[in-house]
């Protein structure tokens, strides 16, 4: 397999578009495996969409076990021609001022991968060149090999960036450009994008960004710029045997999953079986459920209308079965969900109300310590994680947080709070976690999720 990296000069760059309509023009020629560098969902799911492989995230806090995260970049790829990777934010915008804390190019180091830059040019022409300059002179570590200019208003503006950053920065080479086009633009919600699923006429917006690439940029140039991959990274893990039944919530309003945490499990000897807390009446024959998140506030009516599904859900925990839920999830799961529109009855394991609220309420990398023994975690164990989220969760006064949070920036702890909630063998809350960040993770939550299983197989 071969390796390349797209990022961004800042948020917002274009970077999306751009891997989006790369990955619609080289699935048409090559075997592509899409990642994406952050804890992201949706873009995830666009290039899943795309290629027919379960796009993976490469995030070096999340999992900060180096052999675990060039593990996930490698596994599974023995048929695959390129590895592609969409990059987060700006190539260097990472957790405070440390253009290593968990930036795009940490990780473009990380796996030694060259990175091609994509640039808005909207308003400029030369000063485009002294914004690569910039960024290949800031960190000469990071291997940036090629620039996609987006935003092009005409071939005459195109030809004026692509002679300035030829001219002032000659070993970087301008692979094309994504002319300006309203026409493929993607709606954006508080999370990033809508969700592919939601978006009207969306294979027909993608198959333009596809068009527009194959056209505007050298696909062989780019090709050429991709590294091999050296040896494949073995599994670091030793990872239990715990065979079992887990019902996995897949429907809109939940579906935020990290592919490489399912695939976990699964090679835990664990069976997915997917139910929809929409439309399911029942639940299916499980010895474990995992709610992830999504975005239930969408669909608070229908979630509340479904009155059975509720009910079982409930009657599974008062049975102390396990269940894992995360963000979206504890939104269910707690006693109503107010929306602007009204307030809608929900599960009623947690007492408690979540509100949906107008400005982002948390957002970011945190770390965790249980304060409790908990589904995910033992007493005193510290977990790190991710939160993002547009809701509050009001519990009453009898129903007690289980982690202590922190934020650390640059060495200083910038907030803290507290979150998470266990009540039997049901623990949910706002902190989205990746598996792979150590073994104990593992051998905690696997042998929890599983340890009353007892569902004929």
């Amino acid at each position: 397999m071969k390796k390349l990296l797209i990022a961004g000069v800042t948020s917002g760059s274009g970077k999306t578009s751009v891997t989006l309509g790369l990955l619609a023009a080289l699935h048409r020629r090559l075997t592509v495996q899409p990642y994406k560098v952050g804890p992201d969902y949706v873009d995830t799911k666009f290039h899943t969409r795309i290629t027919g492989r379960a796009s993976r995230n490469l995030d070096n806090f999340l999992v900060p076990n180096p052999a675990a995260l060039n593990y996930l970049f490698t596994a599974q790829t023995d048929d695959v021609d390129l590895g592609l990777i969409e990059g987060v934010m700006g190539l260097y915008d990472g957790l405070g001022t440390d253009k290593d804390a968990y930036s795009t190019a940490s990780v473009a180091k990380q796996l030694d991968v060259p990175v091609v830059l994509v640039l808005n040019a909207r308003a400029t022409s030369t000063s485009a060149a002294a914004m690569v300059q910039g960024f290949q002179n800031f960190d000469p570590a990071v291997a940036l090999k090629g620039v996609i200019i987006n935003n092009v208003m005409s071939e005459n503006h195109y030809q004026l960036v692509k002679g300035a950053i030829a001219r002032y920065v000659p070993d970087v080479k301008v692979l094309g450009y994504l002319p300006h086009d309203a026409s493929i633009s993607l709606p954006s919600r508080q999370l990033g994008l809508v969700p592919d699923d939601e978006l009207p006429q969306v294979d027909e917006k993608i198959a333009r960004l596809g068009e527009l690439i194959d056209q505007h940029v050298d696909l062989d140039a780019l090709e050429a710029l991709a590294t091999e991959v050296k040896d494949p990274t073995p599994q670091p893990y030793r990872l239990p045997q715990v065979p079992c039944r887990v019902g996995i919530a897949q429907d809109e309003a939940f579906n935020f999953y990290y592919h490489d945490n399912l695939a976990l499990l699964e090679q835990c000897g664990m069976t997915l079986v997917p139910f929809s807390p929409l439309t399911d009446q029942a639940l299916p024959a499980v010895d474990a459920l995992y709610l992830g998140g999504g975005y239930p506030e969408e669909f608070a009516q229908q979630l509340s209308e479904n009155v059975a599904m509720r009910q079982a859900i409930q009657a599974f925990s008062q049975a102390n079965r396990p269940i894992y839920a995360e963000c979206g999830g504890l939104m269910y799961l707690g006693s109503a969900l107010k929306t602007a529109a009204a307030t809608y009855p929900m599960v009623g394991i947690f007492p408690g109300v979540s509100e949906m609220t107008p400005r982002l309420k948390r957002f970011g990398y945190c770390q965790a310590t249980a304060v409790q023994e908990t589904l995910l975690a033992a007493k005193g164990q510290r977990l790190v994680g991710h939160e993002f989220h547009h809701s509050t969760f009001a519990p009453t006064a009898d129903l007690k947080p289980v982690f202590t949070m922190q934020k650390v920036r640059d060495g200083q702890v910038v907030d803290e709070w507290a979150g998470g909630y266990q009540v039997r063998n049901t623990y949910a809350g706002y902190l989205h976690a990746h598996f792979y960040q150590s073994q104990a993770v593992i051998d905690r939550f696997v042998t929890h999720l599983g340890a009353d299983a007892h569902v004929t197989r």
